[in-house]
């Protein structure tokens, strides 16, 4: 698990007697915190609400949605109220019947997101029954709200970079080379995207 600071290094110390990238990468910019999320629907809406928005945008908009809807936002509450209401709260006709989908399956039981498979493909199957959640969502979800170790999303441009980087490479490579490279890192990926992201964040002049 990748739920708290211990958990990260151990599992990062582990990662870069693996791949001496890492432990270089360790040296550069030292240890990321773990960035973990409350498991479950309210969660994964505001995944949905933060799609394609900025940070203070998506923030924004869910407080007119908690002031409209409670906190929360409960999906019964959220299904009762019409498109007009949402959308005085900010919420795109497209991101409502995301929202909605999310409701939807949630209160029919079909998505039990405090019940999701171990295996961390059936979960991500089982996540993106939701409309407007992709794999992409759906392994962030996996990886910070419910910090399961080996997630590992080579799809995200940030981690692509930052592999390259810490490898040396010199092009980014591709999100195939990217799975291809990071078998070798299980069952440590979700560290190593953890670590890929504070890299990415960290200022170029301290990586020099």
């Amino acid at each position: 698990m990748v739920t708290t600071a211990e958990t990260l290094r151990s599992s990062l110390e582990a990662l870069a007697g693996i791949e001496p990238g890492f432990a270089a990468a360790l040296e550069r910019v030292g240890y990321p915190q773990p960035r973990m999320r409350e498991p479950g629907y309210e969660t994964l809406l505001r995944t949905i609400v933060g799609q394609q928005v900025s940070v203070a945008a998506a923030a924004s908009v869910w407080n007119k949605l908690e002031a409209e809807l409670g906190a929360g936002c409960a999906p019964e509450t959220l299904l009762a109220r019409d498109h007009d209401a949402l959308r005085a709260c900010g919420l795109s006709r497209q991101k409502q019947g995301y929202a909605r989908s999310l409701a939807e399956l949630v209160l029919s039981g079909e998505l039990d997101l405090h019940a999701l498979p171990q295996d961390d493909e059936e979960a991500i199957a089982q996540l993106i029954l939701v409309k407007g959640i992709g794999r992409w969502s759906a392994e962030i979800y996996l990886l910070f709200a419910e910090g399961r170790p080996d997630i590992w999303p080579a799809g995200d441009l940030a981690v692509q970079i930052e592999v390259g980087r810490i490898l040396g490479w010199a092009e980014r490579p591709s999100e195939k080379a990217v799975r291809e490279i990071a078998e070798r890192w299980r069952p440590h990926r979700g560290a190593a995207a953890v670590m890929a992201w504070h890299h990415y964040n960290t200022k170029m002049d301290v990586l020099g």
